[in-house]
């Protein structure tokens, strides 16, 4: 009989609230059928570090939650975490702020977060990781004696080594990464990137099945491309929120062509090259001016962080400019609204859409994309315009690919899907429907979960 699951994760799902978001729901869902605890941060910030967590049943899975100090928030959540990792990792090394203090606060929380989690395991658990912020903490638990089972997934893209490297502490990172049994990333080229770097930097010896010998030890690496419950979203849609939703906004847009973009307001979503191409297609067709009409969603993020702040600034003056060069009397070419929306109402949306236009600079998958396919309606579906750069690329080969930097090729093919004819819209929606299905996001947990009890049973 399998033991336990231990999940970590800097957030976790609110314990005595239903989970939200398909991710939360797939953790829950693992955690829930074999018991466990779901480990992370509390969101709250305390004056003096504590060592404990605050326990929380729900069935037969355990809330473990640790409090962050004001200073440990600033140097390794909003510090090294987002303004060293997030930007290295998604190719903008420019934006990277590389200092000592912040690492050694990313470090200490993973010692402290490693060593607390490890007390909370037993024998015959497994543990699965997530996400950047928390690199380094299976190389704690393996000191703090833990010898069991233990992967790490990347949600966010694996660099090439060459922009690894870039981080001072890019060796250590690799070396702690190295502590787990498996270590999973969302496409073929983040794994690919993780390989090389190993070979290249730290003298590895690959397997053709993907064990890697390092640092004296072994682990696998695969790819473990992440979906989503595509009934869920497609139900979402046709339901009274949805329909509400799309009502809502059908009435003010009338009759014209509805593009739309849903994104976190992040430097690597490629927001302002979006604007900048689709002002560029209505100055060089005309013949849509007062036909089509661009719906852009950003929520803003992390609003401490100065990138953010300049970014918002830029979509606001690339907004009005846009709008003022082409807005008529009764006709406002972009709504570009900085306020999040529930998921029932962005499938009804995504549902009226004749195009879905996700143009990331870098992506580790991007889910959106997924939830605008599985919200369409079958018989006359939207056009997927969608970056080349994004991970969700590699399985969806019936989008309209783009490099999201080539503003004129964009702008050429936010055209194309608005004018494409309804056969083939549908041609490449089959598709892209199938994709999604076949690697929905129980897929992507049971196989991920998988490979990593099969570690257990290889010995």
């Amino acid at each position: 009989m399998k033991g336990r699951l231990i999940v970590a994760s800097n957030r976790t799902a609110s314990p005595g609230a239903p989970p939200v978001g398909g991710l939360a729901v797939a953790l829950w869902d693992a955690l829930s059928e074999r018991g466990g605890v779901w480990f992370g941060w509390s969101g709250d910030t305390v004056e003096r570090e504590t060592r404990g967590v605050r326990l929380f049943a729900e069935g037969n899975v355990d809330f473990a939650l640790a409090d962050l100090t004001e200073g440990e928030l600033q140097g390794y959540y909003l510090g090294y975490a987002n303004r060293a990792l997030w930007p290295v990792f998604h190719y903008r090394v420019d934006l990277a702020q590389f200092d000592e203090h912040d690492f050694a606060s990313y470090e200490k929380v993973n010692r402290r977060f490693g060593r607390v989690l490890a007390q909370l395991t037993r024998p015959d658990d497994t543990v699965w990781v997530h996400d950047y912020h928390f690199l380094m903490l299976g190389q704690e638990m393996r000191q703090s004696g833990w010898d069991g089972p233990m992967g790490f997934f990347l949600h966010i893209p694996f660099p090439a080594p060459e922009i690894f490297t870039a981080l001072p502490q890019h060796q250590r990172l690799a070396r702690a990464l190295c502590a787990f049994d498996l270590v999973g990333f969302q496409t073929d080229r983040d794994t690919a990137n993780f390989r090389r770097y190993l070979t290249e930097y730290c003298s590895a010896s690959v397997e053709p099945g993907g064990a890697i010998t390092v640092f004296d030890r072994t682990l696998r690496t695969a790819s473990f491309p992440i979906g989503i419950d595509a009934e869920e979203i497609a139900a979402l849609a046709e339901s009274e929120e949805g329909r509400s939703a799309a009502s809502r906004l059908g009435k003010i847009i009338d009759n014209r062509s509805l593009v739309i973009g849903v994104d976190r307001m992040d430097y690597s979503k490629g927001l302002p090259q979006r604007m900048e191409a689709f002002g560029r297609m209505l100055d060089d067709h005309e013949e849509l001016q007062g036909r089509v009409s661009f719906l852009q969603i950003a929520p803003p993020s992390r609003e401490a962080v100065d990138a953010y702040q300049d970014l918002r600034e830029q979509l606001d003056r690339l907004t009005g400019r846009i709008n003022g060069d082409h807005a008529d009397l009764d006709w406002v070419p972009i709504r570009y609204l900085a306020r999040s929306y529930p998921r029932a109402a962005l499938s009804g949306l995504y549902r009226l859409a004749r195009v879905g236009l996700v143009t990331p600079l870098y992506d580790g998958m991007n889910l959106v994309a997924k939830e605008f396919v599985a919200a369409q309606d079958p018989e006359d579906p939207g056009a997927l315009v969608l970056s080349e750069f994004a991970g969700a690329a590699e399985q969806l080969a019936g989008a309209v690919l783009v490099n999201p930097h080539d503003i004129m090729a964009t702008a050429d093919a936010i055209h194309a899907a608005i004018v494409m004819p309804v056969e083939d819209r549908r041609a490449r929606w089959e598709a892209l429907n199938a994709a999604v299905r076949e690697k929905d996001i129980a897929w992507w947990r049971n196989e991920f979960l998988a490979a990593l009890d099969a570690i257990r049973t290889d010995g």
